[in-house]
């Protein structure tokens, strides 16, 4: 099992309580104890190899603010792999009840109804979709006790985990482990975002089927937690979808951390940004990804590497770094300096960056895309499209190569199967943690081997 993320650890949590089969987890990354961004107490990224944010028995997920989105059709939809809404819907119950079972607070978020009703009136006046979800918040403190109670369950019962181990690559029936073959019956890839780009060369290499999906490109917005407050009290991760005025382009809002942080992201060759959020500890920001979903045609259709270009030049223009600029100077066509960000009354939350101009590095029509979509997010969020609101770039999710599998969730290469976001099955810790289960089930009918050791 490649990738200790939510998708091979609930994959190897299935099959561990009903098979016989022997599994191995292998993950380049570290375990989660020992999983520390420095960036959380400096605000400056030291380039760890590899980043502790993205790689680690927990997978990205494990260093995220913890939110479970209740929802069959957030994150990926799940009733395309169960062909039924009722048995998707089962799923995420399992998949929440496993992470209640390990430590997850029971309250629940999101079923404020008549919060809800007023918040999608507001939305529906600006000419926006609200989504209510009921939401779980773990905690980026917590995750690690929820991830460790998972782990020691399945160790107990025989399954075996190797961190800090790189799988060099795949083969049929085998896998290249720092230099020598492991000879296999069954290979389930989950190798998350970080892992997206090298289990896509893999892929091509043994002639695996897949699909190129739109990418999602955009920025991190920060503003003031009592700008956002009114918003997260009725939904902890508000999820906004908005259609551009000029392009007609869907625009939507991911990943909101409350009185947050926003964190660096490192990759092989561009850097990126994200978010968390504690339970316990506060800060005075609250972040959010904006995000404008990007779908290519011929001859180009390759979204994964669109994407990764953009990324790229970002980090070029940043010196290394992640861009920050204050919304009213993208307005302006300006750059951003440190003293104009100063002049604002939002103190960035994380300090590795660089101030410049995201419209350098992000093309015309997604700059366009984020400042319509922002303005009109203000009409719901007064204060969200303020002058001195931080805008952090790239964020862009590279999980745009979407692997052709069947009902067991396997590839057309016979007992290679894959789960997570780094397949392009999922886009979160719900739904890449189901598709793990469903690969798990999809091994065991193969193997013959089931068996129920609850």
């Amino acid at each position: 099992m490649i990738g200790a993320g939510p998708a091979g650890l609930f994959a190897a949590y299935e099959l561990s309580r009903k098979s016989k089969l022997s599994v191995t987890i292998v993950d380049w990354g570290n375990d989660i104890t020992k999983r520390y961004c420095p960036a959380t107490k400096t605000g400056k990224c030291i380039g760890c190899v590899p980043c502790h944010i993205m790689s680690g028995l927990g997978g990205a997920g494990g260093m995220s603010s913890g939110i479970l989105n209740l929802r069959y059709d957030i994150g990926g939809d799940l009733s395309k792999f169960t062909k039924s809404v009722e048995k998707a819907e089962e799923l995420v119950k399992e998949v929440d009840e496993i992470f209640v079972e390990n430590g997850a607070p029971k309250e629940v978020y999101g079923q404020d109804t008549a919060g809800i009703d007023e918040l999608a009136r507001k939305a529906a006046a600006a000419g926006i979709r609200f989504i209510p979800i009921p939401q779980r918040h773990i905690g980026s403190e917590y995750l690690p006790e929820v991830i460790n109670s998972i782990r020691q369950k399945l160790e107990k019962r025989g399954v075996k985990i190797m961190l800090n181990t790189k799988v060099e690559s795949i083969g049929q029936g085998k896998v290249i482990i720092n230099g020598s073959t492991v000879k296999t019956d069954y290979i389930l890839a989950a190798p998350g975002r970080v892992g997206a780009d090298w289990f896509a060369a893999q892929a091509k290499s043994l002639g695996v089927k897949l699909t190129h999906l739109p990418v999602d490109i955009g920025v991190r917005v920060e503003v003031p937690a009592v700008v956002y407050e009114p918003v997260v009290r009725v939904n902890r991760d508000p999820k906004f979808h908005i259609q551009t005025k000029t392009f007609d382009d869907f625009v939507r809002t991911f990943c909101t951390n409350a009185e947050g942080w926003v964190m660096e992201e490192r990759y092989d060759d561009h850097v990126g940004v994200n978010g968390q959020s504690l339970r316990n500890k506060k800060s005075k920001n609250t972040n959010f990804a904006f995000l404008v979903h990007v779908g290519l045609t011929q001859p180009v259709t390759d979204t994964n590497a669109y994407g990764r270009s953009i990324a790229y030049l970002a980090t070029t223009i940043g010196g290394g770094r992640p861009l920050i600029q204050r919304m009213g100077d993208l307005r302006a066509g300006r750059r951003s300096t440190w003293e104009r960000i100063e002049r604002g009354h939002v103190v960035p939350t994380l300090k590795s960056v660089t101030p410049g101009d995201i419209s350098m590095a992000l093309p015309g029509r997604i700059v366009t895309d984020i400042i319509e979509g922002l303005e009109r997010l203000d009409k719901v969020v007064p204060g969200v499209a303020s002058d001195s609101t931080l805008l952090y770039a790239p964020e862009v999710k590279l999980y745009a190569m979407q692997i052709n599998v069947d009902q067991n969730m396997e590839t057309s290469v016979p007992n290679l199967f894959v789960a997570g976001d780094g397949a392009g099955l999922s886009r979160g810790i719900v739904t890449a943690a189901a598709t793990g289960l469903l690969a798990a089930r999809g091994i065991i009918r193969k193997s013959g081997s089931e068996e129920h050791l609850d």
